[in-house]
């Protein structure tokens, strides 16, 4: 990918994005950078971030890494805005996409799992929300936000009661930021997933003894979907091209989660 295989949609804007080592957050860095955005990253896996830096930058982006990043930690998180105005002066974009879960049953998690889950996954967002609000009130910007299916529905197959309350949470706590913001025309948009297939899906939900293994064919567009599909959706919210778009929740899912599953065929 290279920056003139696209339009230039985020020409001149300052992007944070957070957990940019695999996945998601190194699908966004190289599309946000190749689409014009001048990317400031950082994640706990210091080596592979530094990794997703380089590939920017062959690319011929514009990436600073201020791994290791811990989005739990206020003192880490602060230093990493503070490290992106030092360098360019503003912050137009914030992609809070970094994250950790803990699954497991209401009966069976333990409190500091499900602890855990929330500041990984909800904590997290209010802290790079709360030390980016200054610099993106000022330059009338944007939060992209992540949420999951799974802050919408229940699940009858992956026992998730931490990881629901926490995408739930997020999901609610995006529209507030989407009402605080609007005086500041500063706008606030999540994007919830459905199953993305990613090496960290693979290892769990995916993974051969899982139950859930086989949900592709229950999702009505038939396939999984990829990191790319998230990053599309990130790159129109936090373009020009949404300017009137505020408080939403795009669901990226292949339509699993507006359709009823089907009988599972018997094996």
């Amino acid at each position: 990918m290279t920056p003139g295989s696209h339009t230039g949609r985020l020409a001149g804007k300052v992007a944070l994005i957070s957990g940019t080592a695999r996945g998601q957050g190194r699908a966004a860095a190289l599309r946000f950078a190749a689409e014009g955005a001048m990317v400031v990253g950082g994640d706990l896996l210091a080596g592979e971030a530094a990794e997703t830096a380089a590939l920017v930058r062959k690319a011929g982006g514009v990436m600073d890494d201020a791994s290791p990043l811990d989005v739990t930690d206020e003192a880490s998180v602060r230093g990493w805005v503070s490290r992106a105005v030092a360098e360019h002066g503003r912050i137009d974009i914030l992609y809070a996409n970094a994250g950790a879960v803990r699954f497991g049953a209401v009966d069976v998690q333990s409190y500091a799992d499900f602890s855990f889950t929330l500041r990984a996954e909800l904590d997290s967002v209010w802290l790079c929300a709360h030390h980016a609000w200054p610099y993106l009130t000022a330059a009338r910007g944007c939060i992209i936000t992540v949420g999951s299916t799974a802050g919408m529905t229940g699940s009858l197959t992956n026992q998730r009661t931490a990881h629901s309350a926490s995408k739930g949470g997020v999901i609610a706590l995006t529209r507030q930021l989407a009402a605080e913001g609007a005086p500041h025309r500063v706008r606030a948009n999540c994007i919830s997933p459905g199953m993305i297939d990613t090496a960290g899906s693979r290892g769990d939900l995916l993974a051969p003894d899982h139950p859930m293994r086989s949900i592709q064919r229950h999702i009505p567009l038939g396939r999984l979907g990829d990191p790319g599909d998230v990053v599309n959706a990130a790159v129109f919210l936090a373009s020009d091209e949404a300017t009137y778009i505020t408080g939403a929740n795009l669901v990226v899912d292949g339509g699993w989660s507006t359709v009823l599953p089907g009988a599972v065929p018997e094996e």
